[in-house]
């Protein structure tokens, strides 16, 4: 399970890269230019060597445009990373402890992040390939973050699911469901307050 979030946590790590031409970019960017907010049920399932299912969990997540995001694992535990255009708190309720960081130059934004309204640093910092209607293959443009490759599934403007190949080429496929992107979402909706007796590490320098 810590190596699953892991994942997600150095998706947020930098991904700095030069601009990419249009393209398959432009086509992705077309089919999401609708979407404002998003917000959902999720599955995530790992898979190791053999395709041998190491660990699984769910949740659900939030998104609105641009610069905001959670994800939050409510089984088998309960965890939290969720992200304003200033900071990025990940709260691990089993373990009482939260940690917060600046969102800086250098500290940019997941994949959903991004695709949710950050068309710049998907071009700066991804190439991009359709393989079929609706899937786009995204790889890094730098080898020092923690995927080789991530498959969005796409039904229209919606993000169905994700399939990331880690940097130990073991799968994480993620599934969406119960989509909502039509109840309103502000930016009150992604602030963060630690509950009273955890542990706090501030990394703001």
């Amino acid at each position: 399970m810590k190596r699953l979030l892991a994942i997600l946590w150095l998706i947020l790590l930098p991904l700095w890269a030069t601009a990419q031409p249009g393209g398959a970019t432009d086509e992705l960017l077309d089919a999401l230019q609708g979407v404002q907010q998003l917000q959902g049920n999720f599955e995530q399932r790992q898979y190791g060597n053999n395709d041998e299912l190491l660990v699984e969990s769910r949740g659900r997540f939030r998104l609105l445009r641009p610069g905001y995001f959670a994800w939050e694992i409510l089984w088998p535990d309960n965890q939290l990373i969720i992200a304003s255009p200033e900071f990025i708190w990940h709260y691990d309720q089993d373990l009482e402890t939260a940690t917060r960081r600046p969102v800086t130059d250098s500290a940019q934004m997941s994949p959903l992040q991004v695709l949710g309204g950050d068309a710049d640093a998907l071009r700066r910092r991804f190439n991009v390939e359709q393989v079929a209607e609706g899937d786009f293959v995204l790889s890094p443009l730098t080898d020092d973050v923690g995927f080789q490759q991530l498959t969005l599934h796409l039904n229209g403007p919606v993000i169905t699911g994700m399939d990331i190949l880690d940097n130990l080429n073991q799968r994480v496929i993620i599934e969406f469901s119960q989509l909502d992107s039509d109840s309103g979402l502000t930016g009150e909706d992604f602030t963060f307050t630690p509950p009273d007796g955890i542990d706090l590490f501030y990394y703001d320098e």
